[in-house]
């Protein structure tokens, strides 16, 4: 039978109290006896010295031990003399003798007292007269209980401490279990949690009771399963954002292709020509997505060297500028005379090529964009800001997201994948930048890459 947590835990705590509890009951036992023995050997001589103080009054009224010799009577009326006074003095010992005692004169003859032999060690209190030794009060040692009634007490005593220990055993069980099962029950619902998380549960939640530990790691277990679920939310949209990227230049040409299979369209180089756009859809689409999938992965080689970013920019803005001129839209650059970075070359291009490619489709005929570099203190600031359209605020933050467009509908009648920029943030994290959204200053998006960089002075010029 395997023991859970709860019962190892419980376990643990209460043979700590068990242990704690044995060695205060032996320490007790141990302090409560050498005590009790050490109260009756107090006792005893103090008896011994009343006695002796007695005897010696006796024995200068008389000048002889003759009074005493063999007559215990007188003994017991000097003990019961003192058992009267105690009553009212508390300098004076309890009642009741706990020792064999003895009366000898001073060659150790016996005058009343046990019958048996002297003792070899035991209290001895000398009898005095005229500052000369004329007997002696002698006691057996108090090693051990030798009273009935001081016997009788011990055991009480004894049967008690083990009756307060069994209680105080019960009762730090009780506590233990208790205990456990609190301290532990975050644990569970951790665990409860956990499960259903393994099983796919994605909405699992558990409460957080505490700011320990325990309460930190609930809250960590809290946020995991929030990023689980929005990643499985992701990962469906992607999923139904793939089908129908995919579906829609499919479904054009299957249409194409059967329309020219039944004679209905003649092949034609405009039909061979819209075959043709719709192949290339798809093939951007599939690339699309395997950059991307790399990129995710980790996969995408990077072959970084000094570059100027300047150079890079000038090339990319180069190579459109003659669509942007197609479509009625003007290029304005604001650049310094060189933006040196440590990066790729070829990845670099292909961000700048994606967000030229961006801004072209997604900016109206007879716009502008604009494209500056500032070198500031600590980076490298790039920005792409175009004209109109726009987007509102809460379409910023998911500009960058994965087949996200602005438009209500899901047409596409703009192009593109919808997976450019979502290639663009992990090309420019690969570099140790980021890239983020903004309302541009001429009425469309201002889309901003930060690279680290020392500052330099340079100046800008337009173009």
């Amino acid at each position: 039978m395997k023991i859970g947590i709860t019962g190892k835990l419980f376990l643990a705590i209460f043979a700590t109290c068990m242990l704690v509890l044995l060695t205060m009951h032996w320490g007790v036992r141990l302090s409560f006896e050498r005590g009790f023995i050490d109260y009756i050997k107090h006792s005893n001589e103090q008896r011994i010295a009343m006695l002796s103080d007695a005897l010696e009054d006796q024995y200068s009224r008389h000048g002889n031990w003759a009074f005493l010799r063999n007559n215990d009577r007188v003994v017991y009326q000097i003990m019961r003399s003192f058992e009267q006074s105690s009553d009212s003095s508390h300098n004076l010992p309890p009642k009741g003798w706990r020792t064999q005692f003895w009366v000898v004169d001073s060659r150790f003859r016996r005058l009343v007292g046990h019958s048996g032999p002297l003792p070899k060690e035991g209290t001895r209190q000398p009898i005095r007269y005229n500052n000369q030794i004329v007997g002696w009060v002698i006691a057996t040692p108090p090693e051990r209980l030798t009273r009935n009634a001081d016997i009788n007490f011990d055991r009480q005593q004894k049967r008690t401490s083990w009756l307060i220990a069994a209680l105080s055993a019960l009762l730090a069980a009780a506590a233990t279990l208790l205990m456990s099962r609190g301290l532990l029950a975050p644990v569970k619902r951790l665990v409860a949690g956990t499960h259903r998380l393994a099983a796919g549960d994605f909405s699992a939640r558990v409460a957080v009771s505490s700011q320990d530990e325990l309460g930190r790691l609930a809250q960590d277990f809290n946020q995991l399963a929030t990023s689980l679920e929005k990643n499985e939310r992701m990962r469906r949209a992607f999923m139904a954002d793939v089908s129908h990227e995919l579906r829609t230049p499919l479904a054009v040409l299957r249409g194409e292709l059967e329309a020219l299979q039944d004679g209905v369209r003649q092949p034609t180089p405009d039909s061979i020509g819209s075959l043709q756009a719709e192949v290339a859809t798809l093939t951007k689409l599939v690339d699309d997505l395997h950059q991307l999938s790399l990129s995710d992965l980790g996969a995408l080689a990077y072959r970084k060297s000094p570059v100027d970013c300047v150079h890079l920019l000038q090339v990319s803005v180069a190579a459109f500028r003659e669509r942007f001129h197609a479509k009625g839209l003007d290029i304005v650059t604001r650049l310094p005379e060189r933006a040196p970075l440590f990066g790729d070359p070829d990845r670099l291009h292909q961000l700048f090529n994606n967000l030229l490619e961006n801004s072209l489709r997604y900016t109206d005929a007879g716009g502008t964009l604009e494209i500056g570099a500032e070198v500031k203190p600590g980076g490298l600031l790039l920005y792409w800001q175009d004209s109109a359209p726009g987007v509102h605020d809460d379409q910023l933050p998911r500009i960058l997201e994965r087949f996200y467009r602005t438009e209500g509908s899901r047409n596409r009648a703009s192009g593109g994948s919808g997976l450019g920029l979502s290639i663009c943030q992990n090309i420019a994290e690969a570099h140790g930048g980021r890239i983020y959204a903004q309302h541009s200053p001429l009425g469309g998006v201002r889309i901003a890459l930060e690279f680290p960089y020392p500052s330099s002075p340079v100046k800008n010029k337009a173009s």
